[in-house]
């Protein structure tokens, strides 16, 4: 029986993973995931293609929606729910409304990236008008992978490049800013199901996740390491314009939580929508 071994929260988009042991679903998310994010001086979202240093930022969802940031040197802020009117910015272009962070918090993030950015806060999904309810992910509330599809993938990897082995190198799992990870799968299973239960909870699986210049980026340093694993991506996954790797999913009906060590049932299986655009 498949089992859930990882869960992932980015409490700030582009910032660091936080591993949780539990996380409450709710229709937008899991609770606390991706509801702040940087944008800059014209309101447009700053993610790590823009800026890789951002990998290099923790934040953590504390007591009533507290922020608590933490800078590379060890340097530490705590930033509240912000409570003023919203504004507008853009994501991928398109417009939504945030809440703004007090200025202390965008001038400390600032100080620390080089550049004059703002910190903002997500606090309902109805600011950000999309077919199906989501934080500030890209496209949709959670992204599973499976480790078994990540071997096949390294080993294509590996195969594309025999004779050099530092872009033959083995991709961490890391690098796909999984939500969740489920092991006791065979390679690339999870991207013939329409419909999933993980504990309690019922999701609809909604496309594969078509990757982005995201996965070139160490997730340690910030460094780009070269074309893999997209190009191993498009020459083996491809779909349409998608470089395939994890599946997204969306909540169905009542909500619940989400537990390491979860078994996962595959409730409905078929092909998958394939997206128009990659964004990792």
């Amino acid at each position: 029986m498949p089992v859930l071994t990882d869960l992932r929260i980015y409490p700030v988009k582009s910032f660091a993973p936080v591993p949780v042991s539990r996380a409450t679903v709710e229709p937008w998310g899991l609770e606390h995931d991706r509801r702040w994010m940087l944008v800059d001086t014209a309101g447009r979202m700053v993610s790590q293609r823009e800026d890789p240093q951002l990998g290099q930022m923790t934040a953590a969802a504390t007591g009533h929606g507290t922020l608590l940031l933490t800078a590379p040197g060890g340097g530490t802020l705590a930033v509240d729910p912000p409570q003023g009117p919203p504004e507008p910015v853009t994501m991928f272009g398109n417009p939504m409304e945030v809440v703004p962070a007090d200025p202390g918090a965008s001038r400390w993030i600032s100080g620390l990236l080089g550049a004059e950015l703002r910190l903002v806060y997500l606090d309902d999904s109805a600011r950000r008008p999309t077919e199906t309810p989501v934080s500030l992910a890209d496209q949709y509330p959670l992204l599973l992978t499976n480790p078994a599809s990540l071997v096949a993938l390294n080993e294509l990897i590996a195969a594309d490049h025999p004779d050099d082995p530092v872009k033959g190198a083995a991709v961490p799992m890391g690098r796909f800013r999984p939500n969740s990870v489920v092991e006791g799968l065979e390679p690339w299973e999870e991207t013939g199901w329409l419909r999933v239960r993980i504990g309690e909870v019922e999701f609809r699986v909604t496309q594969q996740c078509s990757r982005c210049v995201m996965t070139t980026l160490d997730p340690d340093t910030g460094e780009r390491r070269g074309p893999e694993p997209l190009l191993a991506l498009g020459r083996h996954r491809k779909f349409g314009r998608t470089l395939g790797f994890g599946i997204h999913m969306a909540p169905v009906g009542g909500l619940g939580a989400l537990r390491v060590g979860d078994q996962v049932t595959v409730l409905e299986r078929g092909p998958l929508p394939v997206p128009d655009s990659g964004r990792g």
